[in-house]
């Protein structure tokens, strides 16, 4: 039983990213109606549940510094460049992912997004034939690493950088 309950908690959470995923895409809007409840939930789950992912520590931490450092990656680029570079949405859905999958998997969350955004970017620009200013969200990216991550843990640690090294 324990197991069918946290299948359709990960279930619901592919669904909920998938769909952040999509809004980004089409609105480069991530909604708080969703990421705020998700950062609430993921914490309250691994802090209340004896079947979680991570332990509360992690969660939290997961959530604070999912947010912290794109907050301080946008401050930073706000003082160089004056305007933002990175969007709040995007702060809060990496607290989301951070608060269920803990702070262990912010690093590779963050790498294969980039990896992701990276290899969407050039694709986008193409596509869209627009210059290298415009702004490109990275929402679904975030949310496609979160998913790769909640599904296969450790897959960047355990099976990639293996390789590569």
């Amino acid at each position: 039983m324990d197991s069918m309950i946290i299948y359709l908690i990960k279930a619901s959470l592919v669904a909920a990213f998938t769909y952040l995923a999509y809004v980004d895409w089409h609105s480069f809007r991530l909604p708080n109606r969703i990421t705020l409840p998700l950062i609430v939930l993921g914490m309250t789950f691994n802090g209340l549940f004896e079947q979680q992912f991570v332990s509360a520590t992690s969660a939290w931490i997961g959530a604070v510094v999912g947010y912290g450092s794109l907050w301080a990656l946008n401050a930073t680029y706000r003082l160089v460049r004056g305007k933002n570079g990175v969007g709040m949405g995007d702060a809060k859905l990496l607290a989301a992912l951070g608060a269920w999958l803990g702070w262990e998997s912010l690093p590779s969350i963050l790498l294969m997004a980039s990896i992701l955004g990276l290899i969407g970017g050039i694709a986008w620009l193409r596509w869209h034939r627009q210059q290298l200013q415009q702004a490109f969200p990275f929402g679904p990216f975030l949310a496609i690493a979160g998913i790769i991550e909640l599904l296969w843990p450790q897959i960047i640690p355990t099976l990639i950088i293996p390789r590569l090294i």
